[in-house]
């Protein structure tokens, strides 16, 4: 018999590393002396899943039945634990890594080399933006390499040439500047393998151009609009040529770095440092021109402690606050690495927090805890239980300070729950990181099997619920977008359709908020990284524990949140981020243009989302408070690890991973009287 295979890739999020530990069910009489694959190494091509079989023995040589970790690099490898097969990613030399562990005994462990190659090039596309090509214009084009099987080429080596130089010439980064009217073919080869482009240079002769912006005067941080009137010598508007756009900068202050002060981007400009800025158009031989004033935004609001419930003797999970059916505020807590603990607290004095009631799951973690909408009922996620059925416990909350269990729900969910979302009478959970699953919450004795979605080749990590559309996050492959009710793809509950899927590069999509902005009319989705190290960086960490025991020291996280304008679902936009340096975000909540960003050791940020985003919001005076939660009798002490935030009656609630529960105010800040 094979060894029984627990599959974790090479874990971004801090609930991966108790993976590591079998539980004590599983463990055998028999000792592992050593583990075997079959193949012992591998060479396979990018796309094409291969086979891998893992094996345990003892001193003789004999298989022995215990449950296996194979972990495998997230941006080389994909290793199914399903049908045992392991996919190539990327080319380069990989391993994989298996490892077996009991109580009391050194793990065992077995290294898997892997070499994966690519698969030849098939053809290449290029691509040109909407805007014609005028002499002394240029603009860029971008190409993309597909091998046989429809899979892009990742990074692919492009090779640029243009077959008439005179009328049109390209560089290196697929630049096209049009010399002279005329016509030449663009080259774009990897490998060998051509795509091209006609370029069809147009003669530009302007009688005028000017610009206008639809504001004058501006803060840090908002968008503003230039419209461009150029006309012909005929006096027709010229609406189809490539624009450049810059500016020049006088800051309010001269110390004050002018290079990344602003950006000004197709028509738009937001600044970062108030001053003022000469916004430039350049079309061909013609630039015109408008000065803009900006103001500091002065978004700054004090905040103060209003109370907590201090968690110290284990790692505190997520948190849920709502107003329960009795009246009262109360707020959920779950646990990580911590026996399958759940806390429950009454809130309504938001300055003395009392937990009412606890309860123990079988479970290692109670990762994710989620309330419905109308506070009928709550769901506790399980991971670790001892029988490995996990699934999701649902609570009847008819009276929330002291809820019930209602039922235990495990069918297709014995993979592990790390998160959910519920809705008033559906509840969607994760399974074992492969899919979501759909109850029908109507009974709570009896939760029902509605419907699932499994987004081919991906890992799930998140799903939130928006409107009818899923929004699920899927790490490498960004958000998966999916009809889930709303009807305008076909889909419904019963029946999930696939909308769309907006990757992004960074491949540690761990969250996704979706939200619709009323001022603007814009529906923004904000994405949130997971990176557990700080590889690469120039401080790197100081030798720190990733997941801090008792006293111990502090994690180190990366990552940044980013900023996707989805207003239109068919050409998702990626517009701005929020990065603060040496610190990694974890969940996200907006409302009423506020942000509410959990970014683990960087602490509880609020920022002012209003208003069209661009650019690095964290650079724009947006920022509205900063808390961390610094606390001497933390698991680790003064060491602050902000899991999860959210606003509830004037106050903001969140969790902390050392400290357990917290709860803040922001009130304006008092400004100097002149």
């Amino acid at each position: 018999m094979t060894a029984r295979i627990l599959f974790a890739a090479a874990c971004v999020a801090a609930p991966c590393a108790a993976l590591v530990h079998a539980p004590p069910a599983l463990a055998q009489e028999a000792a592992v002396a050593e583990l075997r694959a079959d193949p012992p190494s591998l060479e396979i091509e990018a796309g094409v899943p291969v086979a891998v079989q893992v094996t345990a023995h003892d001193a003789s040589g004999q298989v022995v039945d215990v449950r296996v970790r194979v972990a495998a690099p997230r941006q080389g490898l994909r290793y199914n634990r399903t049908d045992g097969t392991v996919t190539g990613l990327a080319a380069g030399d990989w391993q994989m890594l298996a490892t077996y562990s009991a109580e009391g005994t050194r793990p065992v462990v077995l290294r898997i080399p892997v070499a994966v190659t690519w698969p030849a090039i098939a053809r290449v596309d290029v691509r040109a933006p909407g805007t014609a090509l005028y002499a002394g214009t240029s603009l860029r084009l971008q190409a993309a390499a597909f091998h046989a099987n429809g899979s892009e080429r990742p990074g692919a080596a492009l090779a640029w040439t243009s077959s008439n130089p005179e009328v049109a010439s390209v560089d290196r980064f697929g630049n096209v500047t049009a010399h002279a009217p005329g016509t030449a073919v663009v080259t774009a080869s990897v490998e060998g393998v051509p795509g091209e482009f006609t370029a069809n240079a147009l003669p530009l002769e302007l009688s005028s151009m000017s610009i206008s912006a639809d504001r004058r005067n501006a803060r840090t941080g908002d968008v503003v609009a230039f419209a461009l009137d150029a006309r012909d010598e005929a006096d027709q508007a010229v609406t189809d040529a490539a624009v450049d756009w810059s500016y020049s900068f006088l800051p309010d202050d001269s110390i004050a770095s002018p290079g990344a002060a602003a950006l000004a981007r197709d028509g738009k400009f937001v600044a970062n440092v108030p001053g003022q800025y000469t916004v430039l158009a350049t079309l061909g031989e013609r630039t015109a021109r408008a000065v803009i004033d900006v103001r500091p935004r002065e978004a700054v609001q004090e905040v103060e402690v209003v109370g907590q419930g201090l968690v110290s003797h284990v790692h505190s999970s997520d948190l849920w606050v709502f107003e329960g059916m009795d009246g009262r505020d109360y707020a959920f807590t779950g646990t990580w690495g911590g026996d399958g603990w759940a806390y429950f607290w009454d809130v309504t004095d938001p300055a003395s927090p009392v937990r009412t009631d606890s309860l123990r799951l079988d479970a290692r973690t109670v990762n994710d805890v989620k309330v419905a909408p109308n506070a009928r009922y709550a769901a506790l996620s399980r991971e670790g239980a001892s029988n490995r059925r996990n699934g999701v416990v649902i609570l009847d909350l008819a009276d929330p300070a002291h809820p019930v269990v209602a039922s235990t729900y495990d069918e297709g969910l014995t993979g592990g729950v790390h998160n959910m979302f519920a809705t008033d009478d559906h509840l969607f959970a994760l399974s074992g990181g492969d899919k979501y699953v759909v109850l029908d919450m109507t009974d709570l004795a009896n939760p029902r099997y509605v419907s699932e979605y499994n987004h081919p080749g991906s890992r799930i990590h998140d799903v939130w619920v928006h409107d009818g559309i899923a929004y699920s996050s899927e790490w490498q492959n960004g958000v998966v977008v999916v009809d889930v009710g709303n009807g305008r793809w076909g889909g419904s509950i019963e029946r999930p359709v696939f909308v769309t899927n907006v990757p992004y590069p960074v491949g540690r999509t761990h969250a996704a908020f979706p939200y619709y902005q009323e001022s603007t009319g814009k529906f923004y989705l904000f994405l949130g990284d997971e990176i557990m190290n700080r590889q690469g960086a120039a401080w790197s960490g100081a030798g720190l524990d990733r997941i801090p025991a008792p006293g111990g020291t502090p994690s180190v996280t990366s990552g940044y949140l980013h900023v996707i304008d989805f207003t239109d679902p068919e050409n998702p936009k990626d517009v701005a981020r929020y990065e603060v340096p040496e610190f990694g975000t974890h969940n996200i909540w907006v409302e009423d243009d506020v942000l509410y960003q959990a970014y683990y050791e960087g602490g509880l940020r609020v920022v002012d989302v209003s208003g069209e985003l661009m650019g690095n919001l964290a650079e724009q005076g947006r920022e509205m408070a900063v808390y961390k939660s610094f606390a001497p009798q933390g698991y680790a002490a003064n060491a602050p690890m902000v899991w999860g935030g959210q606003p509830h009656k004037g106050n903001v609630f969140f969790s902390d991973f050392n400290s357990g529960l917290w709860a803040v105010k922001l009130t304006p800040k008092r400004r100097p009287v002149s």
